[in-house]
């Protein structure tokens, strides 16, 4: 049986930033943000700000589900995830997310895993796309500072994220 980290958990009332610190201290091999400059760290930080929000883990199957809710949950939709991509100075940031998954795991295991994980994650990513359809109250993606000191539960609640953590 896998350890469940305690932000992972739907009724966490852990608040954002000790579900932070739970998360960089589970996970040693992911490169830590806070240890890099500001503006080149921001996207890195809200990526596993959202790990931590939106209770997922670092395995393979939540890393491909991570993506698409946090685009249909947050305020930072694909269009500036694009935008990130291209954008020479924050480019370099999100490719070390990548690099991390390979150190840890090598080019074989991430390919493979994508192609093995899929065909099981298509069927939740559609149940969450079709639950996040409609008016809704997105969450801070780059600008959570104000909710660091604000419990997780509080924080799913307020953004109806509830549904979406099991």
């Amino acid at each position: 049986m896998r350890f469940l980290p305690e932000y992972a958990n739907k009724h966490s009332t852990q608040t954002l930033q000790q579900g932070l610190e739970e998360y960089y201290e589970i996970n040693l091999s992911i490169t830590d943000p806070r240890k890099l400059p500001p503006e080149f760290a921001q996207i890195l930080l809200a990526h596993d700000i959202s790990h931590v929000v939106l209770g997922c883990d670092t395995d393979m199957y939540d890393e491909i589900k991570l993506l698409p809710l946090s685009f249909w949950t947050s305020d930072f939709k694909f269009g500036d995830y694009i935008r990130t991509r291209k954008d020479p100075k924050i480019r370099p940031a999100i490719d070390i997310m990548y690099d991390d998954l390979i150190k840890q795991h090598g080019v074989l295991w991430l390919y493979s895993s994508i192609f093995f994980i899929l065909p099981r994650l298509l069927p939740e990513v559609l149940t969450i796309w079709f639950k996040t359809r409609g008016s809704r109250k997105y969450y801070p993606f780059l600008n959570y500072e104000s909710l660091l000191n604000r419990s997780l539960l509080e924080i799913r609640q307020e953004f109806e994220l509830l549904p979406f953590i099991k």
